[in-house]
């Protein structure tokens, strides 16, 4: 059975398909490919949850941490960027799209072309989640977790609403940072820091 979970303002409204099984990977694409205006995720239960467009005030907030994280790796260049509209395949089987996210250029060029050209089969080294209003901070914990259950590195979930940052590694309890100015990711992305005053 398929289960769709339609991201509402506050909750996640489940629509059951009884007589579905879940969708394969190659069925999860097409399903996305016919609603490209939609934003999709899949867990890695094989459930598969339909979020609302981001409202105009995070996609601006959204879009001036991708812009920052995009200079650092243009200077940078040992990896590449990626924006909110990217799905990655974990090692889970979840299919996840991260606010914003990088990956080193050599784990990057290890994939096919066409690996590259679907939800690639990698987990980012790096990943950024910005907490919207319809968020809850419970859901987005575990979203980084599982990121770096998966192979990140380093995962930031930035928390507006309080005004905090947290910080995720490997192996350690998440560091949380109260009303930052400047964020850095030192030392898994050397010199790459994020400046806030545009983000709260």
């Amino acid at each position: 059975m398929t289960t769709l979970l339609i991201q509402t303002e506050s909750i996640p409204l489940k629509v059951n398909f009884p007589a579905m099984v879940k969708m394969t990977e190659g069925q999860f694409y097409e399903f996305c490919q016919a609603n490209r205006d939609l934003r999709i995720e899949r867990t890695a239960t094989g459930d598969v949850v339909i979020m609302p467009p981001a409202f105009s005030d995070t996609g601006n907030r959204n879009f001036n941490i991708a812009a920052q994280l995009g200079n650092w790796t243009e200077q940078d260049d040992t990896g590449v960027g990626f924006d909110s509209s990217a799905g990655f395949t974990l090692p889970n089987g979840a299919i996840r799209s991260p606010d914003a996210s990088w990956i080193k250029r050599n784990r990057w060029a290890a994939l096919t072309e066409e690996q590259k050209a679907s939800f690639a089969p990698i987990c980012p080294d790096f990943v950024i989640k910005l907490r919207s209003a319809s968020d809850t901070l419970s859901e987005l914990q575990f979203k980084i977790q599982e990121y770096i259950n998966n192979g990140a590195v380093l995962g930031w979930l930035i928390d507006r609403k309080n005004r905090t940052v947290h910080i995720y590694r490997p192996d350690r309890a998440p560091e949380i940072l109260d009303r930052p100015e400047i964020v850095s990711a030192d030392p898994d992305l050397p010199g790459f820091t994020l400046q806030t005053v545009k983000i709260w």
